[in-house]
């Protein structure tokens, strides 16, 4: 995938997710107050992204690791699958950090060579991603402080959805301008 088409993906999916969080604010305010703690979001959550983890694990070629892979493969998906099961309190959160860490990890690679230095926008918005990942799988109960504060208000909740539709506007003019 080339860095224009990956910043048209996640510039459209942050202009759609936030437009729609701004068009139904009572319905996104009582799904955000329940997703941290929602265990089917977080089972799925955490098998996509341990999946991803496994496809990634399986086409790395470093030679430190090359006779030890098949022993990760299985420790790592045995850990993603157990997570399902005996990790739930905020199991939501921690699949979501997963599947951040799986995302920030192909925006990194795909703009690593290219050219334009607006490509930084991008390897920015991964490393916001991966600090956030880390936190959040530490002190997962953060997420839940956060969207409480988000949603305390309406105008909140309002003013982070407009700035979600503005970055991801802005998102996808560079993948259809200096990122191509």
């Amino acid at each position: 995938m080339k860095l224009s088409q990956l910043s048209l993906v996640l510039g459209i999916g942050m202009v759609l997710t936030h437009a729609l969080a701004l068009l139904q604010v009572p319905a996104t305010t009582r799904w955000l107050r329940r997703f941290p703690r929602n265990v089917p979001a977080g089972i799925f959550l955490m098998l996509v992204g341990t999946l991803w983890f496994e496809w990634n694990l399986m086409a790395e070629n470093l030679e430190d690791i090359a006779k030890y892979k098949t022993l990760l493969q299985i420790f790592f998906a045995v850990l993603g699958v157990a997570c399902c099961f005996f990790a739930q309190d905020y199991l939501a959160v921690r699949g979501l950090t997963v599947v951040l860490l799986m995302a920030a990890f192909v925006m990194c690679e795909t703009a690593r060579w290219h050219q334009s230095l607006w490509r930084d926008a991008i390897t920015g918005w991964a490393y916001v991603w991966v600090l956030a990942a880390l936190w959040l799988s530490v002190q997962p109960w953060r997420l839940r402080d956060w969207i409480g504060w988000a949603t305390a208000s309406e105008g909140r909740l309002k003013l982070a959805a407009v700035s979600g539709v503005v970055w991801g506007l802005f998102v996808i003019a560079l993948g259809f301008t200096v990122l191509r």
